[in-house]
């Protein structure tokens, strides 16, 4: 059953047709990561179906086997390991597509997710330049009014400069 990687939990109650690949509010880091996490549950997964094409091989032999000798009951006991082999065969790989299809849906999400991490906020981008030079908001702030109040202040002295020129 497919689940979660991250939460493995998950598979308890996550059915095949469960949408762990929208990556939708995750950064491009933790999509990566993400996504990693699919790729080793994958590779798990391409492991065991190789385990279990050796466990048919060497049980269809054990079938071939009786069946040359005749032995009813082994014959019949090797049929249904190899049929109980073949059920977990086809699940595996049907996990496998799954989990590709997914790992390739979530692949072609990822320019997306790194170009909106691209797009500049001011205000974000503001913190981080003060916070680059080490000054805190009320800082900022308080250097932000004195800065409007000299502006104030400078032009109420030209206009007070340009009526005393122009009365006389």
């Amino acid at each position: 059953m497919i689940q979660d990687p991250l939460n493995p939990d998950s598979a308890n109650g996550a059915s095949m047709n469960q949408d762990f690949s929208n990556l939708a509010g995750m950064s491009a880091a933790a999509a990566k990561e993400y996504i990693f996490g699919f790729v080793a549950t994958l590779k798990l997964t391409e492991k065991e179906i190789r385990t279990q094409e050796e466990e048919e091989a060497k049980w269809k032999g054990r079938v071939e086997l009786a069946r040359s000798r005749h032995m009813a009951g082994l014959l019949a006991e090797a049929e249904k390991e190899v049929e109980r082999i073949n059920t977990r065969l086809d699940d595996l790989r049907a996990e496998a597509r799954v989990l590709t299809e997914r790992i390739d849906s979530m692949r072609r999400q990822l320019p997306g997710l790194a170009a909106r991490e691209r797009s500049i906020d001011p205000d974000i981008l503001e913190q981080e330049l003060l916070m680059a030079l080490g000054q805190t908001g009320e800082e900022v702030k308080t250097d932000k009014a004195f800065r409007e109040l000299e502006k104030e202040h400078a032009a109420d002295a030209a206009l007070q400069a340009l009526k005393a020129r122009m009365k006389s």
